[in-house]
């Protein structure tokens, strides 16, 4: 009879669920820190420049090209000319931040 050695250990599952929660920790507090000392991140919508580019129906609604004085660009909607949004993380911090504020 030959015997049969198995070659797993059966604390690895363990090791892994605590390396994962590990790592998400870290990620967590890292974006909790980015969060707070940068609380603002360039507008996606706009890259951070604060305007649009005009869309294709704007270019096609203007055959004859403005001279580039008369060119306004228009304000980005998204950040309202800032070039500058608040991330999410500081937006739910401000939430409970109030919340907590107005129940004491």
């Amino acid at each position: 009879m030959t015997r049969i050695v198995a070659a797993t250990s059966t604390n690895v599952p363990v090791m892994s669920a605590i390396l994962f929660a590990g790592i998400a920790l870290f990620v967590t507090v890292g974006y909790a820190a980015a969060c707070w000392l940068k609380p603002f991140t360039a507008c996606h919508r706009c890259k951070g420049t604060g305007t649009r580019a005009p869309s294709l129906i704007d270019r096609l609604r203007r055959r004859i090209p403005r001279p580039r004085a008369l060119r306004g660009r228009p304000d980005c909607g998204h950040c309202r000319g800032t070039g500058l949004r608040l991330r999410i993380g500081r937006r739910v911090f401000n939430h409970f931040r109030r919340i907590r504020r107005a129940a004491g």
